[in-house]
């Protein structure tokens, strides 16, 4: 599936042939803590007037192979999400800017 047509509400849509070259050849799953690591999609879904974005998946890129990210949250305050994140990735040791998630996220309202 792939969505040529954003969805009202959507930032960053999915772009063309990513189900193909990066879904479809996922093969495992690995912490956000992983060596290597670069996060290349992390979406996250809400609904109008419910304070909190629910994580849909986060994936990544490790050495070329594409990857299942396993975050240690499922929800993010939609206020001060970024802050949520860092204070996540301090306490798991890892440097969250550095893996690429601010710079790759996508929402749905």
């Amino acid at each position: 599936m792939t969505n040529d047509f954003p969805y009202p509400g959507e930032v960053n849509p999915v772009t063309k042939g990513y189900q193909e070259n990066v879904v479809q050849k996922i093969e495992r799953e690995v912490p956000w803590t992983e060596p290597g690591l670069t996060i290349i999609r992390f979406r996250m879904l809400t609904d109008p007037g419910f304070p909190m974005y629910d994580v849909s998946y986060c994936h990544g890129m490790i050495d070329g192979e594409p990857v299942e990210v396993r975050l240690p949250f499922s929800q993010l305050p939609k206020r001060g999400w970024k802050r949520a994140v860092v204070k996540y990735a301090i306490k798991d040791g890892v440097h969250a800017k550095s893996l690429g998630i601010f710079d790759n996220f996508s929402t749905l309202t």
